[in-house]
């Protein structure tokens, strides 16, 4: 048996595997504190030292860090490199890339889907693909807060973790058809 795990252990990336977080961390990838990761976060195994995640970060599910792109390796002999950071009180959606030498400023939001290729100042939300500049932090909570005053808004009672129930589950989808509420 501890032939086994020290074979699978060794040879983890040959055997398409799954790495863990603590594996990138042994690796050389910093992360700092109280950061909310998702599920399927896909992080470059092979340049995980070139990845740095500040405090407060948020990455909803299935994100890409990429510090490397090899589409050249072929024609040129090369694999572009490069760091990514995500600084401190950051945001990236569900299923958003970030390519190699990217900087995602203090305090911004990037939009699920988006493919960033060039690094974002603090304060901003970005978006598409490539992700380009939406507006300012401050102009997308001001724009949520007037939409909040209109919209229906759920209580924490209306959550998975406290026991929403398949009747409540129902009137939400019933209630939200074709348009979007808020809850706490």
């Amino acid at each position: 048996m501890r032939l086994f795990n020290f074979l699978r252990a060794r040879f983890r990336k040959f055997l398409n595997e799954e790495y863990w977080l603590e594996d990138y961390l042994k690796a050389g990838m910093k992360i700092g504190k109280n950061c909310d990761i998702n599920p399927g976060l896909l992080i470059d195994h092979s340049h995980c030292w070139l990845i740095e995640i500040g405090n407060n970060v948020t990455l909803a599910p299935e994100v890409y860090l990429l510090a490397h792109d090899a589409s050249m390796k072929r024609t040129l002999g090369k694999t572009k490199i490069g760091k990514v950071v995500l600084e401190d009180n950051t945001f990236i959606g569900a299923r958003a890339i970030i390519m190699p030498g990217v900087t995602i400023g203090q305090n911004s939001i990037v939009a699920a889907g988006s493919v960033v290729v060039k690094s974002v100042p603090p304060n901003s939300v970005v978006g598409g693909n490539p992700a380009r500049h939406l507006m300012t932090v401050q102009e997308f909570m001001c724009k949520h807060e007037q939409m909040i005053s209109q919209s229906i808004c759920y209580d924490s009672s209306w959550l998975i973790q406290n026991g929403i129930t398949p009747e409540m589950k129902e009137q939400m989808a019933q209630t939200l058809h074709q348009k979007q509420g808020y809850i706490v």
